[in-house]
């Protein structure tokens, strides 16, 4: 018949293959945010360890160099460490002197900053309606009608001291232990990663992860350094021009903050509204110590650190702000440091890994 080699046609069922295909990227999603959550978990609860053992690594990273060359010079691993982990501690020594003299004076002056910005705020009562009822909500939440002084508890302070203290002396000891093993045995781990890889390129890749790794890390904090310095020097000296008292002070603090990139910076400035609170009388000079380190800290991040750093290390601004805010959420100031570092070795290794396609292939594609 005319019909007889007529067979039907099978069509895929697109409906079930469809739906298939949502509840598999659901389940990878769902792995994907349960591991999140699990890794959260673990950085919450694993801080006292973790967090040390994580800034130890990064400082060794930007130390490994300095312990390179005094290797070269015949040294061994044990003993540059031991060198390294000496002179990394004589420099925190002498920045914390030269913090605790000038930075316990103004700690005196608090309570003259904090009537001097009263008095400011008293002053406003035409363009701030509820600054009357300022004065006597802070009176009663203090439960001193008279005036505000600052009580402090020396009972509750001693007991959080006595409490503290342990936990803060367990992790400098964590930090200065993972500092000395990692330097002294960084590479001995890296020779055994390396023999666990099966293949020869996986081998290359790795090897590849670990040398960029180390010399991008250390080469940004080695000019974030610099550059802090330089900023600090600059502020200083332009906190000396303005009269202001203490600028070696607030040029060490505007370096050291500095390393927290967007928050340290703006913690910066309210640091340096308070001080002109209490150094100037007259309003428009109140803000000159602010204004002065926006202007140079504008200058540092818009065209001294892109130029010193190049496009090698340049991040997206997005990426950096959340990765920032997530290590500050869960580490705090340790993790404000180390959010840029750990980010550049994640990027690095998703460099390493994933492969990429130049765009100009892709146009001939």
């Amino acid at each position: 018949m005319r019909y007889g080699k007529f067979k039907p046609t099978a069509f895929p069922l697109r409906s079930a293959s469809g739906f298939e295909q949502v509840f598999t990227n659901a389940a990878s999603l769902a792995s994907i945010l349960v591991g999140l959550v699990a890794f959260s978990i673990i950085l919450e609860y694993g801080q006292p360890i973790l967090a040390p053992v994580a800034l130890a690594i990064v400082i060794g990273l930007m130390f490994g160099p300095m312990a390179d060359r005094l290797e070269s010079l015949g040294l061994p691993p044990a003993i540059s460490a031991v060198v390294v982990v000496l002179s990394f501690l004589i420099l925190i020594m002498i920045f914390a002197l030269a913090f605790a003299v000038p930075l316990s004076d103004w700690v005196n002056r608090l309570p003259l900053i904090w009537d001097r910005i009263r008095s400011i705020v008293a002053d406003w009562k035409g363009v701030m309606t509820s600054v009357g009822s300022l004065g006597d909500q802070l009176r009663e939440l203090t439960g001193n009608n008279e005036g505000m002084k600052v009580q402090i508890d020396e009972s509750s302070t001693a007991a959080d001291l006595a409490y503290l203290a342990p936990n803060i002396l367990a992790q400098v000891v964590i930090f200065l232990a993972s500092l000395y093993f990692f330097l002294s045995s960084r590479h001995g781990i890296r020779n055994g990663i390396l023999r666990l890889c099966m293949s020869r390129r996986l081998r290359w890749r790795v090897a590849h992860i670990f040398r960029d790794t180390e010399n991008l890390v250390s080469r940004y904090l080695m000019a974030i350094t610099v550059i802090n310095v330089c900023l600090g020097a600059v502020v200083a000296l332009a906190m000396f021009l303005l009269g202001v008292p203490s600028p070696i002070l607030w040029g060490m603090l505007a370096g050291t903050l500095n390393y927290i990139v967007y928050i340290g910076p703006a913690v910066m400035v309210v640091i340096l509204l308070g001080v002109g609170v209490s150094t100037f009388t007259v309003f428009p000079w109140i803000l000159a110590p602010a204004a002065a380190y926006l202007f140079i800290n504008f200058i540092e991040a818009q065209f001294v650190t892109p130029s010193v750093l190049g496009r090698q290390m340049t991040v997206s601004p997005f990426i950096v702000f959340l990765t920032l805010v997530f290590w500050l959420w869960m580490w705090g100031p340790i993790g404000g440091f180390i959010a840029t570092p750990l980010l550049l070795v994640v990027s690095v290794t998703i460099y390493h890994i994933v492969p990429i396609v130049p765009s100009n292939e892709m146009r001939k594609r």
